[in-house]
């Protein structure tokens, strides 16, 4: 055959495989921020719970923290695109693992007294493709972490709340 004429072949070759090879690259790459976005977000929980154990129980600072932000900043995530606080649900526990009704109420006994876990919930976080085509919204599932409390923001001798 005569190369003039096998020029035309080549170029329908190159597309053919080329399209599955950058498919394949994409795919790696998305594997890859997947990955990245689901251990950041389970890191981020268990951030937020080991702060709010230790943190004032009314403190915004513990939740804006938890997202990777500094504590002034009220906006998304610096870390994780679409991540913000709202994304976020704090609750305090008793012995019987059952939601305090009132966590800041010091002088009930269903109130400060009566927490002994911390926990914090991430869900329905949207993880969206970059890959041309395949731009499918992946929800993530429920991310969850649960500690025991410890100081919740008060000074053990003198009760008095400490900043965080």
């Amino acid at each position: 055959m005569n190369r003039k004429h096998m020029r035309g072949t080549y170029t329908v070759e190159f597309a053919i495989i080329g399209l599955l090879v950058f498919t394949l690259l994409f795919g790696v790459v998305e594997m890859g921020r997947l990955y990245f976005t689901v251990n950041a977000l389970d890191e981020a929980v268990r951030r937020g719970t080991r702060l709010a154990a230790v943190c004032n129980i009314s403190d915004p600072v513990v939740l804006r923290r938890a997202i990777f932000n500094a504590a002034g900043d009220a906006g998304t995530s610096q870390l994780i695109g679409n991540l913000a606080t709202t994304n976020l649900t704090l609750s305090y526990l008793d012995a019987n693992g059952a939601v305090v009704a009132n966590p800041a109420d010091t002088s009930g006994a269903n109130g400060f007294r009566a927490i002994r876990y911390v926990q914090l919930s991430l869900q329905n976080f949207v993880f969206n493709l970059f890959i041309p085509g395949f731009g499918v919204p992946i929800t993530l599932p429920a991310f969850r972490a649960t500690l025991p409390r410890e100081s919740l923001g008060r000074h053990s001798d003198s009760g008095e709340i400490t900043p965080c």
